[in-house]
């Protein structure tokens, strides 16, 4: 399915019925990576799985920044008029949900996996791999992540949403990042879970979807 906002227009996939749940992927991915969660999450819930801008099947723009995603999102839950929305968000979607559950009053319940304040977050490993995919690509979603997000603690106080905040315990974003989040949003509460990476859990699992259910009960 097509939702037309912001002069792009972003692919998704709806399956379930009953309270809305928004899923977003992370950097370079798409939809397909909660194929498995969403079989099991759609028993529960009615699952947006969206393509962000210039990912999937959504539209390719010319520039990619958070804060641009974030307003799709928003105005994505506009255009289906979508209400006490469950948003969860991996990575790059993460991001978008900390973003813009600053900003609707359309998400409800906030679950993020793997997300960052800043660039300044992943290990300096990560950083030069970063610069060498850019130099070798020019891709500019590997831009976007050397440059942003820039969020601060002040942002997130603006968050007025139950909000759960997971990481691996190996995770590529450094626990003191992922600590920060939790302790910056109101009452958010922190699972770090033992084990698991960045996105092991997520990408092609059922266990994402498992921890969701645990979540929203």
């Amino acid at each position: 399915m097509i939702a037309k906002l912001n002069q792009v227009e972003l692919f998704y996939e709806k399956s379930g019925t009953g309270r809305p749940l928004v899923m977003l992927h992370g950097n370079g991915e798409d939809h397909t990576i909660f194929r498995e969660a969403v079989a099991i999450l759609k028993e529960h819930c009615t699952v947006y799985a969206v393509d962000s801008r210039d990912h999937g099947r959504s539209t390719r723009v010319s520039e990619l920044h958070y804060e641009d995603m974030a307003e799709d999102m928003i105005a994505f839950m506009e255009a289906l008029d979508l209400r006490d929305v469950i948003f969860y968000g991996f990575s790059d979607g993460g991001v978008v949900g900390l973003i813009a559950a600053q900003r609707t009053d359309r998400i409800s319940r906030l679950i993020v996996s793997g997300a960052n304040m800043t660039p300044d977050s992943v290990s300096l490993r990560y950083k030069l791999l970063f610069k060498l995919l850019y130099a070798l690509k020019k891709d500019q979603k590997i831009y976007m992540m050397m440059r942003e997000p820039n969020i601060t603690p002040e942002d997130l106080k603006k968050i007025g949403v139950a909000t759960t905040v997971f990481a691996g315990q190996h995770d590529l974003i450094s626990k003191k990042e992922t600590r920060l989040i939790a302790a910056s949003i109101p009452n958010a509460k922190l699972r770090i879970l033992p084990g698991e990476t960045h996105g092991n859990y997520i990408v092609h699992s059922t266990k994402i979807a498992d921890l969701i259910l645990q979540e929203i009960g």
